[in-house]
């Protein structure tokens, strides 16, 4: 029988981690206590300045659409944050207010990748940022990268690959699922690299401001011929209220506005005046007391997870993930994730969402719960390792 798919569904890699959530959702209603350490959202809530600040707007009852580019005031708090926070100037229209990160990727690669065409990431990586370019019919290349070069892309590594279809590089940094950073220096050379090979440069930087013993620097610093993604979720705590931006090099600002119009007509308006409270005085500095928060579950999680026998031979230095090497304990990371949910109720994420680069070894756990949460689901952990 003949389906009725798109041919491009078959192309499009699934989400494992979404099977073991469901199943702890259905254990969860069952009476078991979980304890989730598998999706990358913050359990703080979102700060109530920005909760406010979204609730005034609802309540005037002028929740119309905006521009597609967003509205103009953010756009303006955004460029401002940039000079604030990096030391870096932008011409406000070359920012988009986006639907989520996601949105963000969509519009990107939207404007800038043809059938065909192929994009390079590493691997290991964020599963949707290449399932969002087959989505327009181009291909990824990913490329296997380790402790060596700090889990990220480099020059080196792009010259290497780069073939006459690469229209284009992808570096996350912070990363998912490492939470390594890339250096200054490489960055910048990963930039001039692919501005060299007349590509287009693709810097995800939605952990910014989750940085622990370093600093984030953004591709803009180097370059103005970048697309920059980021979000509102991860760092501002507002993943449900589905709202990030878009930095796009002056030649794309037309035809990205042209798209955003016809995708989504704009983001969310509430959400935008919600955000509108995010770079606030009082809303910053309860965020940098929630990053310092999170470094302290990273150093508990980290040293714990090497005392049980995981090998980690870089501490993330940003986001809030440990991607740990399980071969010491298993040959199939994900069996191994279900088994334990199943056995001691807590959820994580197997290293087949990430790629094939040693996943079968890899778990990745995430410090989005609290100290006492993780405490007690490392005492579970020991218990499961150790059980035979």
């Amino acid at each position: 029988m003949q389906t009725r798919l798109a041919e491009r569904n078959s192309e499009i890699s699934s989400f494992y981690v979404m099977e073991l959530l469901r199943r702890a959702k259905q254990l969860e209603s069952q009476g078991k206590d979980i304890i989730h350490m598998e999706i990358g959202e913050p359990d703080f809530p979102t700060p109530l300045t920005i909760v406010d600040a979204g609730i005034k707007h609802i309540q005037t009852g002028e929740v119309k659409y905006t521009p597609a580019a967003g509205l103009p005031e953010l756009r303006k708090k955004i460029a401002a944050f940039y000079v604030q926070r990096y030391g870096v100037t932008i011409d406000e229209q070359r920012i988009f207010v986006t639907p989520g990160a996601s949105g963000a990727f969509l519009l990107a690669f939207g404007v800038s990748l043809n059938p065909q065409e192929e994009l390079l990431m590493a691997d290991p990586c964020y599963p949707c940022n290449s399932n969002f370019a087959t989505l327009f019919g181009s291909k990824t290349k990913t490329i296997a990268v380790d402790a060596g070069t700090g889990y990220q892309l480099t020059a080196q590594l792009i010259k290497k690959h780069w073939t006459p279809a690469t229209k284009g590089a992808l570096i996350a940094s912070p990363s998912n699922p490492t939470g390594t950073l890339i250096t200054p220096e490489e960055l910048q050379q990963a930039i001039a690299t692919v501005n060299d090979l007349s590509g287009c440069f693709y810097s995800d930087e939605i952990y910014h401001g989750l940085v622990y013993d370093a600093t984030a620097t953004t591709a803009l610093a180097f370059s103005d011929d970048v697309f920059v993604i980021n979000s509102f979720s991860k760092y501002f705590g507002m993943t449900g209220w589905r709202i990030g931006w878009l930095i796009v090099p002056n030649e794309f600002i037309e035809a990205t506005e042209k798209l955003a119009q016809n995708i989504y007509i704009s983001t969310s308006t509430p959400a935008q005046y919600a955000a509108l409270a995010a770079f606030d005085k009082n809303t910053l500095a309860e965020l940098e007391n929630r990053r310092r928060e999170f470094a302290a579950r990273r150093d508990f999680l980290y040293d714990n997870l090497l005392r049980l026998g995981f090998e980690i031979p870089i501490k993330p230095a940003g986001a809030f993930y440990i991607y740990a090497n399980a071969k010491k304990f298993t040959d199939d990371s994900y069996q191994f994730a279900l088994d334990f949910l199943e056995a001691e109720g807590v959820a994580i994420t197997p290293g087949k969402d990430f790629g094939s680069n040693e996943a079968h070894h890899m778990l990745r756990f995430s410090y989005t719960t609290s100290l006492a949460k993780m405490t007690i689901a490392i005492q579970r952990l020991d218990r499961f390792i150790n059980k035979g």
